[in-house]
């Protein structure tokens, strides 16, 4: 039996894996979802992987960490916190040790495509007070979703402090974990060529693809949890 930490992405919670969740433990397997302090602008990478490390207090040494978009940011931080078996980037950022995000996407403009926060039509504000559209969260996260379960989703996203990407990383060297980066074919948030090419490049990592959009916890739920439980 392993424990998987699933690390929400930005403007999501630990209630995006609520699918993925019951199949993993279905499979045998032990799940936590924390909820990340992503709304705290004070709050960068390391608080981000201590909020994961306390969620798993208590779990045995076989942890896998999946991260998700920006949940990536704090993957090898949580390595170098607790051990854990392996880093799974499911269609995710991979910070750099040491450096500022943002600089490094200044060189890299294939990374980041969802270009929908701040893009508001009149009266598209959710209550919750994102900043992200229904028709900019439909496009860029939910494209292959039902609609109800898209505009669910949507409902429940939460403001996104942008601290991990301004912030210096804090770790130097990269932890000595393997990897794996499963590249979602027709991500419209995170560059799909991008993701091969750092899993290939950056990490060493293995390679897994899987079709549809940047949500496959709602958009295939039973295979995400197979390629996980397979890991």
């Amino acid at each position: 039996m392993s424990t998987f930490a699933l690390v929400h992405g930005g403007a999501h919670g630990g209630w995006c894996w609520e699918e993925v969740v019951p199949e993993l433990e279905r499979l045998g397997h032990a799940t936590v979802a924390p909820d990340l302090p992503i709304e705290d602008e004070a709050a960068g990478a390391l608080e981000w992987a201590q909020t994961v490390v306390d969620a798993l207090d208590g779990a045995d040494g076989d942890v896998v960490v999946v991260g998700h978009s920006m949940g990536g940011m704090c993957l090898p931080v949580v390595a170098t916190l607790r051990p854990v078996r392996r880093l799974v980037f499911l269609g995710a950022m991979v910070p750099v040790p040491g450096t500022v995000y943002l600089d490094y996407l200044a060189s890299e403009p294939g990374a980041v495509t969802f270009a929908g926060a701040g893009n508001l039509a009149e009266g598209e504000v959710p209550a919750n007070g994102s900043g992200i559209g229904w028709q900019d969260a439909r496009d860029g996260f939910y494209h292959d979703l039902p609609e109800p379960v898209a505009r669910r989703s949507w409902e429940r996203l939460r403001p996104q402090s942008v601290t991990v990407f301004t912030e210096r990383c804090p770790i130097d060297t990269w932890p000595a974990v393997p990897s794996t980066s499963i590249v979602m074919t027709d991500d419209r948030a995170v560059g799909p060529e991008w993701s091969r090419r750092v899993a290939r490049e950056r990490l060493g990592a293995d390679l897994i693809e899987l079709p549809g959009s940047h949500s496959p916890f709602y958009s295939r739920p039973v295979e995400l949890a197979q390629v996980l439980a397979g890991l």
